[in-house]
Formats: C-alpha cells, structure tokens, sequence
C-alpha cells in the first residue's frame, strides 16, 4: 500500500464487533411501547374507512387512470402526514373482485398497476400503512395524493376484524 495507513484487520474485526454488539437505540418512528402502534407509522396517521366500489368508481378510475404519474410520486414518498386507506368492501375476492368499469380500468393499465403495487411493497412507509391494516399490496387498485403530505389508497378488500 503506497501512502495510506495500514489499519491491522484486528483492528478492523474489533471495530466492526463493537458496532454489531452495542445495544440498538429505539427510533422514536415506530414506538413499541405505544397502545396503537398500528396507527402511527413513521410519524404519519393511519386511517381507514369502509366505502362501496359504486359510490367510489369516479375516484378510483380517476385515479387508477394517474397511475404512472402516481408511481414516481410513491417511489420519492418518504414521509406523509396522512394515509387513508378506503376499503372497497363490496370489491373484494371474498365478494367476486371489483365491478366491472373498475376491473376494465385496472386491467387497461395492468402493467402500471403492477408497477404501483410493487412500488408500494418498496416503500417501508406505506409497506407497513398497509400491513398495519391487513392489506395485501396486490389488493391496492390506486393511490391518489390528495395534498402534500396525504395519501388515499384504495383496496379492494375488507378490513380486519
């Protein structure tokens, strides 16, 4: 090695051990001492609601019709003061999956669905905004950002007991 410290792997092995066996610190984002940890991830609330694909339909076309530009949108999301999740309850599997004008438009844009949804399981924020509520990413129909800081993701799904 020509003009660099040689560090001796000891050293090195020593260091590395050190920062692998001391205690890991609690992150303030995610507390477990908390009686609903569920409803704050990563400082952002977690909200639900149970609403009929028919009443619904507008918005999620709408919103699955924004698909690609939502992606992009979901891949820079880091913090969000809201994520509402809409339970599109008569859209289940359990219920036959969603009616047909929904289903068409998913299936129009299937490849940015697809895309969305695995933009979605790669975001540890709404990862866990999902999980916390027992959503599966392949149940997610569409997302809108409603304003700075607000998601609204639509499942068709029912929500946990």
């Amino acid at each position: 090695m020509t003009g660099g410290v040689k560090i001796p792997f000891p050293a090195t092995a020593a260091a590395a051990l050190m920062i692998a066996a001391a205690p890991h610190a609690a992150f303030p984002a995610q507390p477990l001492d908390s009686n609903k940890p569920a409803a704050t991830i990563v400082d952002s609330d977690v909200r639900q609601e149970e609403a009929l694909s028919k009443t619904q339909a507008g918005k999620v076309i709408t919103a699955i019709d924004r698909t690609r530009e939502n992606i992009g949108t979901v891949r820079k999301t880091t913090k969000l003061d809201t994520v509402d999740i809409v339970f599109l309850t008569d859209a289940a599997r359990s219920e036959g999956g969603p009616p047909p004008a929904i289903e068409n438009k998913v299936k129009q844009h299937q490849d940015d669905v697809a895309e969305l949804r695995q933009e979605i399981e790669a975001n540890a924020l709404l990862f866990n905004a999902i999980d916390s509520r027992r959503v599966l990413a392949e149940d997610v129909l569409a997302v809108e950002f409603d304003n700075p800081g607000k998601i609204v993701i639509y499942a068709a799904a029912k929500p946990p007991k």
